[in-house]
């Protein structure tokens, strides 16, 4: 039996629902059939020596609370536009990449510098990841670089080292991307490797439950690591505030400017060491599985080659298609709702640092029950990841429609201090699962063995987003004569809704395991025609 004659070949239940397995059990309708032996095959069959352990899961959630985003997303950008605005005094103006340039188009620039860096960085590493089992290498080494730049603000904290900061904050998103994208990627593996999914993948074999069971049981697992990740983090995050409220207290930030500075500089190597200290067990305990087999070309071939044929082929995974738009424009609606917000709030509590950390612990602990409860009501009533996702929407529409009410009145619509602690909660209890199932949702529409490609186009697609909507939203701004800063919930509330009518009519995840199954199939015979893999070797390919 050749591979391509065991690779998943889609027949009517009445072609199947006469046969039988080797030991005489009948097999469920919709399995895989091998044509020799008229048996099932299931797709994620394993050697039990890459079985997943509990303690590598708990090393994966480890990793997680340390790269929380505190060091280089949220403290260190916070430092950079601290130094910046202390550089430039009075004129606001400084003079970087040729001419002088106000503080805001300092950092847009340095926005677009690392962003650009980052795709080029997705899809070299991302096209070749698949391929072998170095996979681990990859996060070592971006994990190496962003502790040497948390680290590195410790020499950062004086106005005349703005320059300094230029790179250390390029350089630091860049390392916090790259490394959470190749940290997420690694989750579907995970889930397809434990030993729920071992014997789910022995009753399929053996035909005691369907494809659609099986498919289903897939999918809970994914669901189960990626939102126990997610809260396990948000609870971890909560103590890592705690403390740093307390250190914040110590060096007295209030004091002095020179203190406020030193002390944002203690608060990232501080992230950063507690980053270093979780993650380590995840460099030891993570099996190297192995991945794709590139065949008779170099790995670095076979990534370029996967990019090319992946782009080519696209096309035909519709309902990849379909997400990666809803997924763009839903993204880039919270994305800019959350900047949007956030500026109204910072007007709120007229940027009292210890106010605002108050807040993001308010936050983070309703992010916690909120992806928890979302998680348990999935499985307490065996709901779909994409019912999970259509929810997350409808609460995205809700918080900028709370917006949009604020264009006409300044009783409501993130105006008054008890919105702005009403805000977080919401947005931590019906919103901040998007964090989550926006991943799970990546992981159900990408094939098999794709997951590092995907995973970056996708975080392409994400940054992409990123930085559209602000724009836009800026450009309302300045063409209102009153500068009204809510007038963006307009276009925020229509763009989410036209984006969950996308998500939630377009998106089929049955007709999306057919594509992907398809596309599989096609890149198999299209390596065997080529002659550039054997049997064996192409079916990793699957």
């Amino acid at each position: 039996m050749t591979v391509s004659e065991a690779v998943d070949v889609h027949r009517d239940d009445s072609n199947v629902s006469h046969l039988t397995t080797t030991n005489n059990k009948p097999i469920a309708q919709g399995s895989v059939i091998d044509k020799d032996h008229e048996q099932p095959i299931a797709p994620d069959q394993f050697d039990e020596k890459y079985q997943t352990t509990k303690w590598e899961i708990w090393a994966y959630y480890a990793y997680y609370i340390g790269n929380n985003g505190l060091s280089l997303f949220n403290f260190a950008p916070t430092a950079f536009q601290n130094l910046l605005y202390q550089a430039a005094g009075d004129k606001k103006v400084l003079n970087f990449a040729g001419k002088n340039r106000s503080i805001n188009s300092i950092v847009l620039l340095c926005n677009g510098v690392s962003f650009a860096i980052q795709i080029v960085v997705f899809l070299a590493i991302g096209s070749f990841a698949d391929f072998g089992n170095w996979r681990p290498n990859i996060l070592l080494v971006l994990s190496i670089i962003a502790y040497a730049i948390g680290f590195g603000w410790l020499g950062v904290h004086t106005s005349d080292k703005w320059h300094a900061g230029v790179g250390l904050y390029i350089v630091g998103l860049i390392a916090y991307q790259t490394t959470l994208t190749f940290w997420t990627a690694a989750f579907p593996g995970l889930a397809r490797h434990t030993a729920e999914m071992k014997s789910k993948a022995e009753d399929y074999a053996a035909g005691t439950i369907t494809r659609e069971q099986y498919d289903y049981a897939d999918s809970m697992k994914r669901s189960q690591l990626a939102n126990i990740a997610f809260y396990i983090q948000s609870v971890g995050e909560i103590f890592i505030l705690a403390v740093i409220v307390g250190i914040m207290f110590g060096l007295k930030v209030d004091d002095s400017q020179a203190n406020n500075n030193w002390g944002l500089s203690v608060l990232i190597a501080f992230a950063t060491g507690v980053w270093l200290l979780v993650s380590l067990p995840w460099f030891f305990l993570e099996k190297r599985r192995p991945g794709q087999t590139p065949g008779r070309r170099s790995i670095i071939l076979a990534g370029l080659w996967q990019l090319y044929y992946a782009i080519r082929q696209v096309w035909k995974l519709k309902q990849s298609l379909i997400y990666l738009i809803g997924y763009f424009l839903l993204g880039d609606s919270l994305n800019t709702t959350v900047t949007v917000i956030s500026t109204l709030q910072n007007s709120v509590v007229a940027y009292n640092t210890l106010q605002l950390t108050y807040l993001l612990i308010v936050g983070i602990a309703a992010q916690a029950v909120g992806i928890y409860s979302f998680w348990f009501v999935q499985r307490r009533y065996k709901l779909g990841t994409k019912t999970m996702f259509n929810t997350i929407a409808v609460g995205i529409i809700l918080l900028d429609g709370w917006g949009m009410i604020g264009i006409w009145t300044q009783k409501f619509g993130f105006h008054n201090t008890w919105e702005v602690w009403v805000y977080q909660a919401f947005y931590g209890l019906f919103v901040c699962p998007w964090y989550s199932y926006s991943q799970i949702m990546i992981s159900e529409v990408t094939p098999r063995g794709h997951e590092f490609l995907f995973f970056s186009l996708f975080s392409i697609i994400g940054k992409t987003s990123s930085f559209i909507g602000p724009i836009v939203s800026s450009a309302i701004i300045d063409s209102t004569p009153s500068g009204n800063v809510s007038t963006p919930f307009y276009f925020l509330f229509a763009l989410s809704i036209v984006s969950s009518v996308v998500l939630f009519f377009g998106v089929d995840l049955k007709k999306s395991r057919k594509e992907q199954e398809e596309f599989l199939k096609h890149k198999l015979e299209k390596l065997q025609r080529n002659g550039s893999s054997t049997d064996t070797e192409s079916a990793a390919v699957l």
